[in-house]
């Protein structure tokens, strides 16, 4: 079903649609200020400010607040603790004390869920639930990110089926999403796409600024113009794989091996250990960056050729592969990472390789950065991700709102 926006109501004569979450997230909020756009009165109910204010990352290791305006005005948000006023500070403490009167106040046409994983959601669910408002989901729901025994699969099968019946909408965000649902007896037209992504506004993706960064960014860190550049940019820990990429490359023929520099863009308890890992025989030529925020980053992607996240558990989607894309960057991926099947074809956008199998990724490298060198292979990248925009995830959680005031 396409989306009308000549089909959208009077915003004026709508009851809004409560967004809840337990905290601003930077890849979140433009979808939900485009929701605004697209006609749909809109209110953030947030558990806590921590990310605005500035909070610890325990798997980045570091202390940070996002340098892009992750609030909208004080009328179409409320936040149910202050990290400042002894609110919670991080995700684990979030509650969702008080969302019941902002819901009795705001009676929504509709509440959009992001997360069943913790106490904020599911006590925000039972509110919903309990006031009768239709409820729609959205959030990174797949079967891949975890290895369960038989027994945790059948009780997760049998908790989430029973939970996903209570929802009017489900919104899968990409292929392994959709999958998900279906398999736990989800009806389709229940289903409506709203696919994840990343707004590029923060950055420098075009082409045209590439030439700007590469040749200066490749001086600072010592590199020649005819080194071939691989990134890594996020969390440097065990389950992105970074363990692997310096027994990776050092699979690579000798000649490309030392034409190779890895740039690490990110921070994490893996960093030491990296290091003396890439300072092994033979060496592996790494850069080391540390944590950048969102409007630092294009730099560090017009200087490389390539990119890769070789994760091997909880990477549910992968929201740097979309980032690399922009950037005209194709991706050598581990299947582990979520995005795969919506955002790597093989030979086309990089090349997937099996999650913890060193030999692989290194013929995944290795091939991600020939085709690196091959002509459109910029536009065939853009050209993938460009479906995976802002504009496409706010028309499916707008239709999705719309079909469900209309049902209810």
């Amino acid at each position: 079903m396409a989306f009308n926006r000549k089909r959208i109501p009077n915003a004026s004569k709508m009851r809004p649609l409560a967004i809840v979450a337990t905290h601003p997230i930077q890849y979140q909020a433009p979808v939900w200020e485009e929701v605004r756009q697209l006609g749909v009165p809109t209110h953030l109910i947030y558990g806590s400010d921590f990310s605005v204010v500035g909070y610890r990352d325990e798997e980045f290791g570091t202390a940070f607040s996002w340098d892009v305006n992750l609030v909208p005005e004080p009328s179409v948000c409320t936040f149910l603790s202050r990290a400042d006023a002894r609110g919670a500070r991080d995700v684990s403490s979030v509650r969702a004390a008080g969302i019941g009167s902002v819901l009795d106040r705001l009676a929504p046409g509709a509440v959009l869920l992001s997360g069943y994983g913790c106490r904020f959601h599911i006590d925000s669910f039972r509110a919903a639930l309990f006031r009768r408002i239709p409820i729609m989901f959205r959030a990174e729901t797949t079967d891949h990110a975890r290895t369960r025994s038989a027994l945790s699969s059948a009780l997760r099968f049998i908790f989430l089926r029973a939970l996903y019946s209570r929802f009017d909408r489900l919104l899968p965000i990409g292929v392994k999403s959709y999958a998900h649902y279906r398999s736990l007896g989800c009806p389709g037209d229940k289903l409506v796409f709203s696919p994840y992504c990343v707004d590029i506004r923060p950055f420098q993706a075009d082409g045209r600024y590439r030439e700007a960064f590469r040749s200066s960014v490749r001086r600072e860190l010592g590199l020649d113009e005819t080194d071939m550049v691989l990134l890594f940019c996020g969390k440097l820990s065990q389950r992105k794989g970074v363990h692997l990429l310096a027994p990776a490359l050092r699979l690579l023929n000798e000649d490309l091996r030392n034409k190779v520099a890895v740039l690490f863009v990110g921070d994490g308890m893996e960093r030491e250990e990296l290091a003396a890992a890439c300072q092994g025989h033979p060496a592996v030529r790494a850069r080391f960056i540390g944590f950048k925020n969102q409007r630092e980053l294009s730099p560090y992607y017009h200087a490389s050729d390539a990119f890769v996240l070789p994760s091997i558990a909880g990477e549910t989607w992968g929201l740097v592969v979309n980032e690399a894309l922009h950037h005209g960057l194709p991706c050598a991926v581990s299947d582990a990472v979520g995005c795969a099947p919506d955002l790597i074809e093989n030979g086309e956008t990089g090349y997937c390789c099996a999650a913890g199998d060193a030999e692989e990724l290194a013929i995944a490298i290795e091939k991600t950065l020939a085709l690196s060198q091959t002509e459109g292979c910029s536009d065939r990248c853009r050209a993938k991700v460009s479906g995976y925009s802002v504009t496409a995830a706010a028309k499916g959680i707008a239709r999705a709102f719309h079909e469900t005031v209309r049902a209810s």
